[in-house]
């Protein structure tokens, strides 16, 4: 899937389409929703971190850019015009599920540290590979750690160190200027460094806290379920190779620049989006609205 932030842009489809749409195809308006949901979907979930919270929020930005598909007047790409009605929605919203709770890298690291070291759990006890739980426990908790930064640092961060904006287009979709998306990114990568160099031990060798010892107590405290992973993508369960070797290669993912374990994460892909997309569309009033055939 072609990244819209970091490849050129296909600009002429997008154009064709939004052209196709306006005419009132339904077709064009599908394809070009899913071109942009997923990429959408990726910087919701690591806004409020729960995929539930991160669909209803790709849902509510796909209904502003329908609704206001008709105001588009291609002075900017649309990629732009899209992903800045994206970051005005996310740093405007109100606070979802995990958001709600007062997150600070103190209170997290306390809440991690709270969490007993425990051996990983029976294979024959749970429903899945050993390895995908520690996995989850990992993405779990570092996508917890973005939690601790503010909105803006958090979307800075998201947009400039996972997805790969240049500050030119991070500029342009916050509408601010590139210096100042420099140093904001610069700060959400100091603080998150000085945290996880300070206690992940994917990070510093020299810290105690290890994914794999963690993994157990996270399922006993309900932040990971074996029975519905958030974060490890589905076409993978069940995978076959030797739980403790796996593990192993998953603790020796530590890298000098801790920023490449959020890149690391898997690219999610929403549940069910393109069935939600048609119901919606086959509201009498909706569609009438946006003139479809």
């Amino acid at each position: 899937m072609q990244n819209p932030f970091t490849e050129v842009p296909d600009e002429s489809t997008d154009a064709d389409l939004i052209e196709e749409a306006r005419q009132g195809s339904r077709e064009a308006l599908e394809k070009l929703v899913l071109r942009h949901q997923a990429w959408i979907y990726n910087i919701a979930i690591r806004m409020v971190f729960h995929p539930q919270d991160a669909e209803e929020v790709t849902q509510e930005v796909l209904i502003k850019v329908i609704t206001r598909l008709s105001t588009f007047q291609g002075q900017s790409q649309f990629r732009t015009w899209l992903y800045r009605i994206t970051a005005n929605h996310v740093l405007n919203m109100r606070r979802r599920g995990a958001e709600q709770e007062v997150h600070t890298f103190s209170s997290y690291a306390s809440a991690i540290n709270a969490t007993p070291d425990l051996d990983l759990p029976d294979p024959k006890s749970v429903p899945v590979e050993v390895p995908l739980l520690v996995e989850e426990a990992k993405i779990s908790c570092t996508m917890g750690m973005l939690l601790c930064l503010d909105r803006q640092q958090r979307l800075i961060f998201t947009l400039g160190e996972i997805l790969g904006v240049t500050d030119k287009v991070g500029s342009d979709i916050l509408e601010i200027s590139a210096d100042n998306f420099r140093q904001s990114l610069s700060r959400a990568r100091r603080d998150l460094h000085q945290f996880m160099h300070g206690q992940c031990g994917l990070v510093n060798p020299d810290n105690p806290c290890r994914c794999a010892k963690k993994t157990r107590g996270f399922i006993e405290a309900g932040h990971v379920d074996p029975n519905h992973l958030q974060f490890v993508p589905r076409h993978v369960r069940r995978i076959s190779a030797a739980a403790e070797a796996l593990v192993r290669t998953i603790e020796k993912t530590v890298n000098e620049h801790d920023q490449t374990i959020f890149r690391e994460h898997p690219f999610l892909e929403p549940r069910h989006q393109l069935d939600w997309l048609r119901r919606l569309l086959d509201k009498g009033d909706f569609g009438t609205a946006l003139d479809l055939n």
